[in-house]
């Protein structure tokens, strides 16, 4: 998948003030926040919008750092309307019910949803959005259109009319981090990794090696709870370097109900047995020439469970997202000794089947702003989401927060010094930004992510093999498709 890049404007490269060293966490999959409510009247101008408390953090400054509120002022937005940050809960499935909740009700404040990446459209096409190619000005809209990553436009605009319904905020792009020095250190040369990434197999022997070597407790972490994080992304990209799929080609992604069910092809059951033979070792349903780098708890791991060893120094590899670049590039982390790629595979996208599969990949995760059809000040939340389509609130946003402008273009001509270490992989990021496989996102995809999630984690714990696993799961796809045709 990659990005339109019409219309691409010429810019200077940017200096930008100092970055947080500090990230929180921010996904595909949700992030820690504290569930909160507005209390009373609001003042005139007021436009609430729903956030975690990562976004919340950056929204205002109480000091010399900058805000993103600031930001929307300097991008030319009225200063009469201010953004007031309605917090919500921890994971993207729960804030998925809180938003179905507020407006299957009707309610309003919030005036503008922060919505999963994942769950978009299905607000989408049940007219619970406004309609922003009818509202946006035309600069703006050509603007969004032509320079932000097509990927994470797709699932913010509507799959029947092609109208844009929400504004991305952020993308994220799943990466794998590794210690060069470690891995040099055992014999590898890891120089053009960044952007062609190694082979599976070269991939588990090296970080194997290292973390012998190394006398290091762990190899490679990353996340295989049975949850959202692992149906969305991480199985997504595994299963994608095989040549696997869940409904065909890429071209089935966003239209559910007459699709092929694939789960349960031989290259989707060989990426598990990879998986289990990366936990296990040579075991029951494994693959031979893959070699025992993962520990066995991370069928319970999500994001920042994965990254604490590896961001304490006690493995070799990790794969996340784009706040891990930026809490262990640092000078007082790993610092350039860091590795960044995007993940790596098993079969050439030639050699595979499917269309959009084989090769590294990359899953694309982010964040997207929709407005609530039920607001009374639309006009205020438009002229918001105009504001956050700007180069400079997108940079500060980068800045202040660490994630990804959906202008990716960006993050090349920002300067490292300034936004921090993810600027110093923008070669990485533009790799991941071509190679980026979204989820499923229809409105089947929330019962079919449980679905997907169970069974795989499932498989990956020997509670089933996995042609087993796979063949019951593609019984229960064909039963929930069956229900939209």
């Amino acid at each position: 998948m990659g990005r339109d890049t019409a219309g691409r404007r010429d810019r200077p490269r940017f200096g930008r003030r100092s970055f947080l060293k500090t990230a929180s966490v921010a996904t595909a999959t949700g992030t820690v926040a504290v569930a909160g409510c507005l209390g009373g009247t609001r003042s005139p101008g007021t436009v609430v919008m729903t956030a975690a408390t990562d976004v919340e953090g950056i929204m205002y400054s109480d000091g010399d750092e900058p805000s993103v509120q600031q930001a929307l002022w300097d991008a030319g937005l009225d200063e009469d309307i201010r953004v007031e940050i309605q917090t919500v809960v921890s994971d993207s499935a729960a804030r998925m019910q809180t938003t179905q909740s507020a407006l299957e009700a009707g309610r309003s404040p919030p005036d503008i949803h922060m919505m999963d990446s994942g769950w978009t459209v299905p607000f989408i096409l049940r007219n619970q959005t406004v309609n922003l190619s009818e509202e946006f000005s035309d600069e703006t809209l050509q603007y969004v259109n032509d320079t932000y990553l097509e990927a994470i436009l797709e699932t913010a605009r509507d799959p029947e009319s092609g109208d844009l319904h929400a504004l991305p905020l952020f993308p994220d792009l799943g990466f794998t981090l590794y210690r060069q020095d470690l891995i040099e250190d055992a014999g590898y040369d890891t120089s053009g990794w960044g952007t062609d990434p190694p082979h599976w197999e070269e991939f588990s022997a090296a970080v194997r090696d290292a973390r012998d070597q190394a006398d290091l407790n762990y190899g490679y972490t990353t996340q295989a709870a049975a949850y959202e994080g692992l149906s969305c992304c991480t199985f997504n990209e595994v299963m994608t370097s095989w040549g696997g799929a869940y409904y065909g080609g890429t071209e089935n992604l966003f239209t559910a109900g007459e699709r092929p069910i694939t789960v349960n092809e031989q290259p989707v059951i060989d990426a598990i047995r990879m998986m289990r033979s990366f936990i296990e070792g040579e075991e029951d349903n494994t693959l031979e020439g893959y070699t025992q780098i993962c520990p066995s708890p991370i069928v319970q791991w999500t994001e920042q469970q994965s990254l604490n060893p590896f961001a304490g120094g006690n493995a070799v590899s990790n794969r996340n997202w784009s706040y891990a670049i930026a809490a262990t590039g640092t000078e007082d982390a790993f610092g350039e000794d860091l590795g960044v790629m995007t993940g790596p595979y098993a079969v050439s996208q030639e050699d595979a089947e499917y269309e959009g599969t084989g090769g590294t990949t990359a899953a694309l995760g982010g964040w997207n702003l929709a407005v609530s059809p039920f607001s009374n000040r639309q006009e205020e939340a438009l002229q918001v989401l105009e504001a956050f389509a700007t180069e400079e609130v997108m940079l500060t946003i980068f800045e202040v927060g660490g994630f990804l402008p959906p202008n990716l273009e960006l993050v090349a001509e920002a300067d490292p010094d300034d936004v921090g270490p993810v600027a110093r992989y923008g070669d990485v990021v533009q790799s991941a930004s071509e190679n980026a496989i979204p989820r499923p996102a229809t409105d089947l995809w929330p019962e079919q992510s449980a679905l997907i999630s169970q069974s795989v984690n499932a498989a990956y714990r020997g509670e089933q093999a996995p042609e087993t696993a796979m063949n019951d799961l593609a019984n229960e796809l064909e039963q929930s498709e069956a229900e939209v045709q």
